[in-house]
């Protein structure tokens, strides 16, 4: 069973969401705690929080859509398993009841498996990303915390030539690797590493995101609120949930819904509460993830 956090790991934690390749030195600065206390933070959570490099879907992201695939239980766990080694597909969720997949995929829709198993599929083309999983913070820093750990905006634009892909590949599994290690893993000079990332950073290329089980904070409840949203609204509410710390995605989506929230909940309760606080939202549909079968920096093996 997953364990809720300390408080004070909570706030590293929250800290590497800020920035996920902060030193303790500059962590502890910003959260007004010794460097060895930080560095012990890091080094316990080390098991439960990773941090990875994603692109910026906002930055030239291909045709992406969100499919909600019902399948006949007890083909669902392989239906799902098999799109989650799919290099196109960016995250698979069962939804909780056990009969339905959802699933965002970059491209052309992927293949699917043929027969009887798959009972229908709905499509849903992204046309806007308001926020991803490397936007959402859990709200436990103060704006000041915040402010000191956040990373000067790029300054640089860079087409990543051959090294430079390589090494955003590595940083893709492990975004806090040292010099040392990245320059071996590319094999390439570690003087060379070190100002690849330096450029790579001014070029606001080394994006990082939090993967951790949601329950780590205290959040125990995974859901997806479909939203119908008039057109005219639209623009401004998909902003305002973005900035919630509830909310770690918010999609503008085609079809019968239009508008897509991800959000970590405390409690059903807590949940409840979000979507009655939503106003002036003609209709909304509410589905609670049953089990994460792969997010952002983690992919079967």
């Amino acid at each position: 069973m997953t364990e809720m956090l300390p408080e004070l790991d909570q706030r590293v934690a929250s800290a590497l969401q800020v920035d996920g390749r902060a030193g303790p030195g500059r962590i502890a600065a910003a959260l007004r705690v010794s460097a060895r206390t930080v560095t012990r933070s890091l080094s316990r959570i080390a098991s439960a929080v990773r941090v990875v490099r994603v692109p910026d879907p906002r930055h030239g992201l291909p045709a992406t859509t969100m499919l909600r695939i019902r399948v006949l239980r007890g083909r669902v766990e392989v239906i799902a398993d098999a799109l989650a080694r799919r290099p196109e597909v960016l995250f698979v969720d069962v939804l909780a009841g056990g009969e339905e997949i959802s699933t965002v995929v970059v491209g052309g829709r992927p293949e699917l498996p043929t027969g009887q198993a798959v009972t229908s599929v709905r499509a849903y083309s992204v046309m806007h990303v308001f926020s991803d999983a490397a936007d959402w913070r859990t709200g436990l820093l103060t704006p000041e915390e915040t402010a000191a750990l956040t990373p000067p905006a790029p300054t640089l634009r860079l087409e990543p030539d051959e090294l430079d892909t390589r090494m955003l590949a590595v940083l893709g599994t492990d975004a806090r690797i040292g010099s040392a290690d990245l320059a071996a893993a590319v094999h390439a000079p570690e003087s060379t590493v070190r100002r690849r990332l330096e450029r790579l950073s001014v070029a606001g290329l080394l994006r990082t995101c939090v993967v951790a089980d949601p329950r780590v904070f205290g959040l125990t409840v995974d859901a997806n609120v479909w939203l119908t949203v008039p057109p005219g609204r639209l623009d401004d509410l998909g902003r305002r949930l973005a900035t919630s710390p509830l909310v770690h995605g918010v999609l503008a989506t085609t079809g019968e819904t239009n508008l897509m929230a991800a959000v970590f909940c405390r409690d059903l309760p807590a949940l409840y509460e979000f979507v009655t606080g939503l106003h002036d939202v003609p209709a909304a549909e509410v589905t609670v993830v049953g089990g994460a079968v792969m997010r952002v920096g983690h992919r079967p093996g």
